[in-house]
C-alpha cells in the first residue's frame, strides 16, 4: 500500500531537523499521512476483536473498511479544502488529495455480518465477532 502524493523526502527531512526555522511550512493543515501513520490498536476478548484505528480529519464518509476472513483492510480518502470569505484576499492556498490503506490479519475469521463500526474525534473502532468454531464432528466407521 502506498500513498498517492508523498510530501516529503530524505532532504526535506534532513533540513526540517538541522534548521527547524528556516524550514517553511504550509499555513494550514498537516501533509498527506504515510500509511504507518494510520494507528491500530487491536484487542481481544472470547468472542469479538476490537480495532481502534486513529484517521484525523477524514470524513466518515470517506473512510472505507473490507473484511474477507480475517483480514480487515481500511482505506481513507484525504481531502483538505481551502473556503475564502467574503473580504478576503488569498495570499496563498494549498490543498490536499489524496488516499492512504492499511490492511493487516487477525488470529481467526471474523463474522462480518455481525461487525459494527463506529467513528468519533477521528478513531475508527471496530467489533469484530469471531466466527463460530466449527466444532469437529466424528466420522462412524463402517
Amino acid at each position: 500500500m502506498n500513498s498517492l502524493v508523498t510530501r516529503g523526502s530524505l532532504f526535506d527531512d534532513f533540513f526540517k531537523d538541522i534548521a527547524p526555522g528556516f524550514y517553511v511550512r504550509p499555513l494550514h493543515g498537516d501533509s498527506l499521512p504515510s500509511p504507518g501513520q494510520i494507528k491500530v490498536d487491536v484487542k481481544e476478548t472470547d468472542g469479538a476483536y476490537t480495532v481502534l484505528a486513529e484517521v484525523p480529519g477524514v470524513a466518515k464518509e470517506d473512510i472505507h473498511v473490507s473484511l474477507e476472513g480475517n483480514v480487515v483492510s481500511l482505506r481513507a480518502e484525504v481531502r483538505q479544502h481551502d473556503e475564502k470569505r467574503e473580504g478576503e484576499k488569498v495570499l496563498r492556498s494549498e490543498r490536499y488529495y489524496g488516499s492512504v490503506a492499511r490492511s493487516f490479519q487477525l488470529p481467526a475469521d471474523v463474522d462480518a455480518a455481525q461487525a459494527k463500526a463506529k467513528y468519533d474525534n477521528g478513531v475508527l473502532t471496530l467489533t469484530l465477532p469471531k466466527l463460530a468454531n466449527k466444532t469437529a464432528q466424528r466420522l462412524n466407521i463402517e
